[in-house]
């Protein structure tokens, strides 16, 4: 059999990069008066196919290229597909909901699918110092994104602190990789579980794995490392939220998978009591938290904290059935928080004028298409029956008690029923009436500031039908997570067979 050039591993990468050197030299060839809203359709069409792309990889042996640093596999595929999926829905939300004479606004486009790059790469390196780099790909484009409002006090605070913090979580990742060449001469991912039973020094290794943990539970903002999420949340666009709350998150999701069942497997033990304890400060911490918001995107955020430590709790699973559960849960998170802050983002406006809770009220009356979706998601991240989020919560729980972590399961759903209390809270302002009093007040007996155009109406579509698809049909789904678990556990060693096998 002929070998896979190595470029055909890295191919979805490749179109993306490529797209936003397009995106920029567009952007600078353009007179400054004329508009930039025809970047972003660009942008989307080069991240659809970067998409078909990933699909195409399924053609392909399973392997490695560039000298082992990166693989394809059905794991890496399932991860691009995701990624790719949440980028092209916040591109769609951020044609029809940026200002047309926002600054910067190809820039926007470019970093978005800069940031992609990063995250897409981060999934399929199997090399730790290519984590690293792909991590500050997409890390870099997000601080900047994070602070896009430079002309609020908000925007830059929020920047400001995404980029300390993250600095901070960074370094311990660098140390941690590190450590982990310095306990087994490595730094390939496949090489490291193969040296680590046998190292000399195990508490190295074990100090290594703590670091690596605590830089990637930075990014997918599990307490006690979430500091930062609340405010950045804020202050962001909430174009900018819809990819920041989701695709960063689901890479490294991937790489945390990747860290604690492919590289360290013989620490488990280790791991596994961690990130119990993490699961459970991060639902109880974010539930307990969100109860008490009455900024709408401050009640989001704090819920992605509980919703990571709804996540994680499948990492107590055995194997690959821990493996499926973390991955089909990334997916459902993404579907219906991406389809949540896509309603936001059209009732608060770019500006964010109505911010609160209470703005919300009789939201249903006035717009009854967003009141409608605003219901929807909202009851598919409580967990009801025949929405992804049920599914999603479903079988992380049955992952956790698999592995023997009943306790951590039942902590779960006595979380799921305290987030119950805010999601139902905005669900019913969104439903009351409008009082009477609120005739003379244009901004709260009107409609949405933002009007749902054809950008925005495709992304929310997108969003509704994978929720729902995740929720009635979930197999399809379950089972490509499935296989992308089994080529988790093992390491690649063959080019014989096909990844759509």
């Amino acid at each position: 059999m002929n070998p896979v050039p190595d470029i055909d591993r890295i191919l979805p990468e490749v179109i993306l990069t490529l797209t936003g050197v397009a995106v920029m030299l567009i952007d600078a060839s353009l007179k400054p008066a004329t508009p930039r809203r025809n970047l972003g359709w660009i942008a989307a069409i080069g991240t659809t196919l970067a998409l078909w792309a990933s699909l195409w990889q399924l053609s392909l042996p399973e392997g490695t290229g560039f000298f082992g640093t990166v693989e394809t596999s059905v794991f890496t595929v399932f991860f691009h597909v995701l990624i790719c999926g949440i980028v092209i829905v916040a591109l769609l939300v951020a044609l029809d909901t940026l200002p047309a004479g926002t600054h910067h606004q190809g820039e926007f486009y470019a970093l978005v699918v800069f940031g992609a790059v990063g995250m897409c790469l981060l999934t399929s390196a199997v090399e730790l110092l290519v984590v690293f780099i792909a991590l500050e790909i997409s890390s870099i484009s997000t601080y900047i994104l994070a602070g896009y409002r430079k002309h609020t006090g908000k925007g830059p605070e929020a920047a400001i602190k995404y980029f300390l913090l993250g600095s901070f979580a960074t370094a311990f990742l660098l140390y941690g990789i590190a450590m982990v060449y310095g306990a087994t001469g490595t730094t390939q991912i496949y090489e490291i579980a193969q040296r680590v039973p046998g190292a000399d020094n195990q508490a190295l290794a074990i100090a290594a794995l703590a670091m690596l943990l605590v830089g990637i539970l930075f990014k997918v903002s599990a307490a006690p490392f979430h500091v930062w999420t609340p405010d950045v949340y804020e202050g962001a666009p909430s174009p900018v939220v819809v990819l920041l709350s989701t695709a960063p998150k689901a890479a490294a999701f991937a790489l945390l998978l990747r860290v604690v069942y492919e590289a360290f497997p013989s620490l488990r033990g280790f791991s596994t009591p961690l990130l119990w304890v993490v699961a459970v400060l991060s639902m109880t911490v974010g539930n307990l938290a969100a109860l008490r918001q009455q900024n709408v995107k401050r009640m989001l955020a704090y819920s992605s904290i509980a919703h990571a430590g709804y996540l994680l709790a499948a990492f107590a699973g055995v194997g690959s059935i821990g493996i499926a559960a973390a991955s089909f849960y990334a997916a459902a998170y993404a579907a219906m928080n991406v389809g949540i802050f896509a309603v936001v983002t059209l009732v608060s406006g770019y500006d964010e004028s109505l911010p609160l809770i209470d703005d919300f009220r009789g939201l249903i009356y006035r717009s009854p298409l967003l009141g409608s979706l605003l219901l929807f998601f909202l009851v598919s991240l409580v967990g009801i029956p025949f929405t992804g989020g049920f599914f999603g919560k479903f079988y992380s729980f049955i992952a956790a008690v698999d592995g023997g972590a009943i306790a951590l399961a039942i902590i779960g759903l006595l979380n799921s029923g305290v987030a119950a209390g805010y999601y139902l809270r905005l669900a019913l302002v969104a439903a009351q009436k409008p009082a009477a009093d609120q005739s003379d007040r244009p901004d709260q007996s009107g409609p949405p500031r933002a009007d749902v155009g054809v950008a925005v109406g495709a992304a929310l579509l997108l969003a509704v039908a994978a929720t729902l698809v995740l929720g009635i049909v979930p197999g399809s789904v379950l089972r490509s997570a499935q296989l992308g678990a089994h080529t988790l556990e093992a390491p690649i060693a063959t080019d014989s067979t096909t990844l759509g096998q």
